[in-house]
């Protein structure tokens, strides 16, 4: 323990220092180049290899295949350790972390982000002998 006398010293030497702390929430800093936040899904990019579920260290991460080369993205943001071997073992790039920090909730339920891949591009209908033409009146089929 300090006695009083060494104690002042100390405390007249902070008096005129400037704060270790910032002010959060009303004053945001801007976070480094190569910040770890909250992943996002590109399901385009995605073959579907599934290198990223397997590298995820707190299996966090799962790719589910809807589709024809349809792949969805599940994360469970309070699982996740924001690592980033997700993006790192993605091939494709179709994983990439962003900086939003801000992740806070009030229900465990709101932490897990679903990402669906790209719609099935449409079936180009063929028409066959069987289909009904239809004529149009100035007589053009």
């Amino acid at each position: 323990m300090k006695w009083p006398g060494k104690m002042a010293g100390e405390v007249l030497r902070h008096v005129g220092a400037k704060p270790a702390t910032g002010h959060y929430p009303f004053v945001k800093e801007a976070m480094p180049a190569r910040f770890r936040g909250r992943m996002i899904y590109h399901g385009e990019k995605c073959n579907g290899c599934k290198l990223c579920v397997r590298d995820c260290p707190s299996h966090a991460l799962t790719i589910n295949k809807v589709g024809d080369k349809q792949f969805d993205a599940v994360f469970d943001l309070d699982h996740c350790i924001y690592c980033a071997q997700c993006v790192d073992s993605c091939n494709k790039d179709a994983i990439e972390a962003t900086p939003d920090f801000e992740l806070a909730a009030l229900s465990r339920s709101t932490l897990q982000q679903v990402f669906h891949g790209p719609p099935a591009p449409p079936k180009a209908v063929v028409p066959t002998a069987a289909d009904p033409v239809i004529k149009v009146p100035d007589g053009k089929p």
